[in-house]
């Protein structure tokens, strides 16, 4: 083997690229990216501009500050708490600290990309699950499972689906799953589904050995451009984590800028409302100018395109792009047909729905 050559894993990740826009000097709605269209909390946005004296020297390691915010804000162990540059890094962490060649880690067909990345990277084979109707199905994962299944991945709610599973289903896989595999709970989006049968998975993590869960500040909190995620988990897994992790992984205005995120619930109440007010408006709409779309409890909706000889997805991009108008493309989660539409705010929804009512018909 050439000694430039990287292991075999990585030869198989595709490098991620965004919908870019061009650099033409037009306004472009971008509704490609899962973010907060109201954008930060002031209070953040404050905190930030404060921190930036302070860039001259290296963040706080120990995260402290906004450790000790998190669990006072979830009621929860501030020794069990990591904080990554995003939630990416977290999955890439823990897959690197828990498996390896040889090691088997478990995912679901429609999960997360980054779980196939982060697997792929550590050397570990990527096992994966099929989904039902764009949800987990809990049994087929827990059917795939098996002594050399060191991690399982479930994303709840999924991007780019949408959708979730209810408490006792995760209970269920947690049960069903070795006791040597460590279960991932991904819960980016968890801010946006407050179904009563819904857990971001907070007790699970309380009542067991073998689970982590991971959130983020990307999206109801507005921070995406700052990077900063999350884990609460067993102390094992956590201490694991916090070996390997860089010693000042985490920015000091983002950890700025994420405590004061977590004490303005005004701005965390006005993102939900616009969210619990459009996400509808917008399912409905996009049914009536002809797309099929799945139910969502996330900030963005999964959209089928009709099969018609004169029509495609390629042809739908380009008329968006043409109106200034970016829209994400899924057929690496094997969804050719399908787009990922993110709920903008009420002007971006309105322009979105009538350029397709002009292609659509």
């Amino acid at each position: 083997m050439d000694l430039l050559s990287p292991r075999p894993g990585v030869v198989q990740i595709k490098p991620y690229r965004p919908t870019r826009p061009p650099k033409d000097g037009r306004r472009w709605i971008d509704l490609s990216l899962t973010q907060n269209p109201l954008g930060p909390s002031p209070a953040a946005l404050a905190a930030y501009r404060n921190a930036a004296g302070q860039i001259h020297r290296y963040p706080d390691w120990s995260q402290d500050s906004l450790r000790h915010a998190i669990a006072r804000r979830y009621a929860i162990d501030v020794e069990r708490v990591v904080c990554t540059a995003g939630s990416e890094e977290l999955i890439h962490l823990v897959t690197q600290a828990f498996a390896g060649p040889g090691d088997e880690v478990l995912c679901h067909e429609r999960g997360y990309r980054g779980f196939l990345k982060a697997i792929r990277a550590s050397g570990a084979t990527a096992v994966v699950a099929a989904e039902r109707d764009m949800v987990v199905d809990v049994q087929a994962m827990i059917d795939r499972a098996n002594e050399r299944t060191r991690i399982c991945f479930l994303a709840n709610p999924n991007n780019p689906t949408g959708t979730y599973i209810p408490a006792e289903y995760v209970q269920r896989l947690r049960a069903g799953l070795p006791p040597h595999t460590l279960l991932v709970l991904d819960s980016a989006y968890a801010d946006y589904c407050r179904r009563p049968d819904y857990s971001d998975g907070t007790e699970i993590v309380e009542t067991s050995d073998n689970v982590l869960m991971i959130r983020t500040f990307s999206k109801m909190h507005g921070l995406a451009g700052l990077r900063v995620g999350w884990g609460y988990g067993p102390a094992a897994v956590i201490e694991a984590v916090n070996a390997i992790r860089g010693a000042f992984n985490v920015a000091t205005p983002a950890q700025a800028a994420a405590t004061a995120a977590l004490g303005d619930a005004e701005h965390e109440e006005a993102t939900y409302a616009h969210n619990a007010e459009w996400l509808p408006w917008l399912s409905r709409e996009l049914e009536r100018v002809g797309l099929r779309v799945y139910p969502s409890v996330c900030n963005f909706v999964l959209a089928r395109v009709p099969t018609d000889p004169s029509l495609g997805v390629q042809a739908v991009i380009d008329h968006l792009a043409g109106r200034g108008i970016l829209v994400k493309p899924v057929a690496d989660y094997g969804l050719p047909d399908c787009l990922r539409i993110t709920v903008g705010r009420e002007e971006e929804n309105k322009l979105l729905v009538a350029a397709l009512a002009e292609i659509l018909g």
